[in-house]
């Protein structure tokens, strides 16, 4: 019996892959097992190689694994693209319709073709070829057939008892078939009971819906980009439910604007894309920045630049979301790392935006907006809704003729912030500088004053967990430092070099911007090298590091930006290389 494996199911974009893994997935998550899941998927609507990589445990994993035991395929070039994973012993379960073979160099594993498509005709429909797959797979894995019905019942229940029955008999006849081909050989992929206790399986992006949602959020303006629609639909879903509306824009400035209009209003309001719609909004989040108007901004990072890899994994909008508007503005930047964090962190961004009336941009990408991983419930006594300066009550009356001085020169940076319609409120509000009323004004003096007075602001930012720490004592021989989804990879890459002997710390930077120097800057001190992990070309964490710490000569980098996220090993062998051609034995 094992403590974990790996199971992936590949085939042609279009032909129920992503159905394939959610239904195996959500019965083993049911079950008590801790899942972390990774589509590969085409930038296209149907044709494309597509894959989805499961990876099953009875303790919690955050990260995809280096190799692979079962292998779903559903055509040839499945297997030739994914077979080279497949660890020693490992198995193919195939399609016998399409005749297929192990490459003349994979020696170590075992292949049994099984008729999906045959067995799926005979039931009805070849369309449920992928539920005798699934039940081929249970029967690998010891797993009983029952397992699937309250999932198949959930999924199929609309359309009959006669379909979800025959989804059923699909199932249980894929696990007969190969239970007649296997015996007792396959004994070694059989799973430790899990805990059987009740966990949500959810990807980062539904995190982050149901986290605006719980955060007070009643607006969503936004366009369609991949790989953050998934935000907008649930709330398509959800937010009428709650007096809200999402309404699908023109283009992303229409949605950036829109966004800033509704918080000007006093609703909390958000809006999310990825890279090449930020870039559409740069103005914008500008205009946030000299109205002082709050705002919150999902980027879900992908490949770039351009339209680039627009489904696959990269961390390079960093220096973008920090630097990319034009003139200098308060901005907040803040990188959740996991599924749990994307929910709390949403909650908090709201928060901060209106207490220092500012942009808020969150940072994931798209291993974290996609990956579905296994989540502790949620602890919805944390949800707190703080509006910081939000008048909201009667103002004083003001002098004959005078306006409200929204932008108040304030020790904290801070002004009184008030709503169209309130009574004694009323003041200008406009892109150009302005005075305390609003009023334009290019006074040397006036400038100083507001462009001090916005800059100030985040100075004395509160938030609870700058970076999350995995450290047994400041001084190490490596500190890891990353950001958003490596999280995982890095925790085990520091497990392998301790068991090396190799002393090890990991800081994981969570609000990116204002950078946590002082936080971070103990551990960089106490290491003999520091190596940040990203997904980028240009190591630009690694920059920022250098920008707000210094200690260049220990600062080095590992970084993959080929659209794949790292696998452990990787992160494991780059970092002991670096570790003894710098002189460590």
């Amino acid at each position: 019996m094992v403590q974990q494996l790996s199971w992936k199911v590949g085939g042609q974009q279009g032909e129920g892959i992503e159905s394939t893994g959610e239904i195996f997935s959500t019965a083993l998550n049911r079950l008590g097992y801790y899942l972390y899941g990774y589509r590969h998927f085409s930038s296209r609507i149907k044709g494309g190689h597509t894959n989805n990589k499961i990876r099953v445990s009875t303790t919690q994993v955050r990260s995809v694994s280096d190799d692979l035991d079962i292998l779903v395929a559903f055509d040839q070039e499945t297997i030739d693209v994914n077979v080279h994973e497949l660890r020693v012993g490992g198995v193919v379960i195939a399609d016998a319709k399409f005749n297929p073979r192990l490459p003349e160099t994979c020696t170590t594993a075992t292949l049994y073709a099984v008729p999906f498509t045959e067995i799926a005709t005979e039931l009805g429909t070849s369309l449920m070829k992928n539920m005798v797959a699934v039940g081929a797979s249970s029967a690998v894995l010891h797993i009983d057939t029952e397992v699937f019905e309250e999932v198949v019942l959930e999924i199929f229940g609309k359309k009959g008892q006669k379909v979800v029955q025959k989804n059923m008999e699909a199932i249980k006849k894929g696990a007969d078939y190969i239970r007649e081909q296997l015996g007792e050989q396959l004994e070694t992929m059989k799973l430790d009971p899990a805990d059987g206790k009740k966990r949500m399986f959810m990807i980062g992006n539904d995190a982050i819906a149901l986290g605006a949602l719980a955060g007070g959020a009643r607006f969503m303006p936004a366009y369609p980009i991949t790989p953050a629609s998934e935000i907008m639909e649930y709330l398509i879903k959800k937010l009428p439910q709650f007096g809200g509306t999402v309404i699908q824009t023109e283009d992303e400035i229409a949605a950036c604007t829109m966004a800033i209009g509704a918080n000007y209003a006093g609703v909390r309001a958000l809006t999310a894309s990825a890279g090449p719609g930020l870039s559409l909004m740069m103005e914008s989040i500008g205009l946030a920045g000299i109205t002082e108007q709050p705002v919150v901004i999902i980027d879900t990072q992908r490949g770039g630049p351009s339209t680039g890899l627009p489904t696959k994994q990269e961390q390079s909008d960093l220096m973008a979301m920090i630097y990319g508007t034009h003139g200098e503005i308060p901005k907040i930047v803040m990188a959740p790392s996991t599924v749990e964090e994307a929910f709390y962190d949403t909650i908090e961004a709201f928060n901060l935006a209106e207490e220092y009336q500012c942009p808020v941009i969150m940072l994931t990408d798209l291993q974290l907006s996609l990956g579905k991983q296994s989540v502790e419930p949620l602890d919805y006594n944390r949800v707190e809704i703080r509006r910081g300066k939000l008048h909201q009550g009667e103002l004083e009356e003001l002098e004959e003729k005078q306006y409200y001085k929204r932008y108040r020169v304030t020790k904290d940076g801070v002004s009184p912030r008030v709503i169209p319609g309130m009574k004694h409120g009323i003041h200008h509000v406009t892109g150009v500088e302005h005075d305390e009323t609003g009023k334009p004004s290019e006074s040397p003096v006036n400038r100083d004053d507001q462009m001090n007075k916005r800059l100030r602001k985040t100075k004395g930012i509160r938030f609870n967990t700058p970076i999350h720490v995995h450290s047994h004592e400041k001084e190490s021989d490596i500190l890891f430092v990353g950001f958003n989804s490596t999280r995982g990879v890095i925790e085990e890459a520091m497990e392998r070099l301790e068991q090396d002997g190799i002393k090890v710390n990991h800081a994981h930077i969570r609000l990116i911007h204002p950078f946590p120097a002082d936080e971070l800057l103990p551990y960089v001190q106490g290491a003999k090298k520091v190596v940040v992990v990203e997904n980028n070309a240009t190591g630009q964490l690694a920059n920022i590091l250098k920008m707000n710490i210094a200690s260049h000569d220990k600062i080095q980098s590992v970084l993959k930006y080929d659209g794949n996220p790292f696998l452990p090993q990787e992160v494991y062998a780059k970092s002991k290389e670096m570790f003894v051609l710098n002189g460590n034995v």
